[in-house]
């Protein structure tokens, strides 16, 4: 089988990856200097990020993993495996790799907010606000992209690439 990325053309580089998510661990340890954070990481696709960038944030840290599902394309969201950690008074990082329509990242936000965090932000790589069904704005961001399917880093094509180290768009 092909490589899913021989259809496809370089976009971002593991070194300006990286470049981002310094970044982005610079702005949490400014914002949460002195405090504990828990990362949340939604499966499956945001497992790269996260553990990247939990090693580059030095903050005192948890982290827990859940697993959401959409029923069908615009409906309902469930949950294949929820989070153990309790959340309540602690400040909780959601750890996205890729925000696009928001709806599952809106239904996991509401789920969490219902736990009664300290806070809770959202934190993403890659933000595509022209696919967001909903008013959802993420809190810390790597990079604003356009409206392109992107592949690698954790983002797949048909749970191909994910492991590719840097990320790529379609060639058309």
């Amino acid at each position: 089988m092909a490589q899913v990325k021989d259809d496809m053309l370089p976009f971002i580089t593991q070194d300006e990856i990286k470049k981002l998510i310094r970044g982005l661990a610079k702005q949490l340890e400014f914002d949460y200097e002195g405090k504990e954070v828990v990362f949340i990481c939604p499966l499956r696709g945001s497992i790269h990020f996260c553990a990247d960038l939990m090693r580059e944030t030095k903050l005192p840290q948890q982290v827990d993993f859940v697993h959401l599902q959409a029923v069908e394309k615009g409906g309902a969201i469930k949950i294949i495996k929820d989070i153990g950690t309790n959340i309540a008074g602690k400040h909780v990082l959601i750890v996205e790799e890729i925000i696009d329509t928001g709806r599952t990242l809106s239904f996991l936000r509401n789920r969490l907010l219902a736990s009664s965090p300290a806070s809770l932000k959202i934190v993403t790589l890659l933000d595509k606000p022209a696919r967001r069904e909903l008013p959802l704005r993420p809190d810390y961001i790597g990079r604003t992209i356009d409206d392109r399917y992107v592949v690698g880093y954790g983002m797949d094509s048909e749970e191909y690439g994910r492991n590719y180290p840097d990320i790529y768009f379609l060639k058309n």
